[in-house]
């Protein structure tokens, strides 16, 4: 097939509900060089620390709506997205994503190469 769609339920959600969700859709668009996945933030919630430097993977968030800080550890520096805003992040620099906003934030992630 030249083509494959999913849902962004499809897969099960990695983050509790109460916090807002985050669902890999890799697997269900059977992707091999691109990750992509959406996740949302209730306010005042933050995603998991991490930095990609074992995979190699450089990561682009783009703010779909609300407010998100993405702190960037290594960098000692801190980002704020609103909507239609991106940011590209390179695998080695650890970062945060948090909810700032009054409403639930959504973003798109999309990671290269897998």
């Amino acid at each position: 097939m030249a083509y494959n769609t999913a849902t962004k339920t499809d897969p099960e959600s990695v983050v509790p509900e109460d916090a807002g969700g985050m669902w890999f859709l890799k697997e269900e668009l059977d992707s091999d060089q691109v990750g992509i996945s959406i996740l949302e933030l209730e306010p005042g919630a933050d995603g998991m620390e991490h930095d990609e430097s074992e995979t190699g993977q450089e990561e682009i968030y783009y703010v779909v709506s609300g407010t998100v800080e993405v702190a960037l550890t290594d960098a000692d520096e801190t980002v704020t997205l609103e909507a239609d805003e991106l940011i590209r992040i390179d695998p080695e620099e650890s970062r945060q994503l948090s909810n700032v906003g009054d409403e639930r934030a959504k973003l798109v992630l999309v990671g290269a190469p897998l």
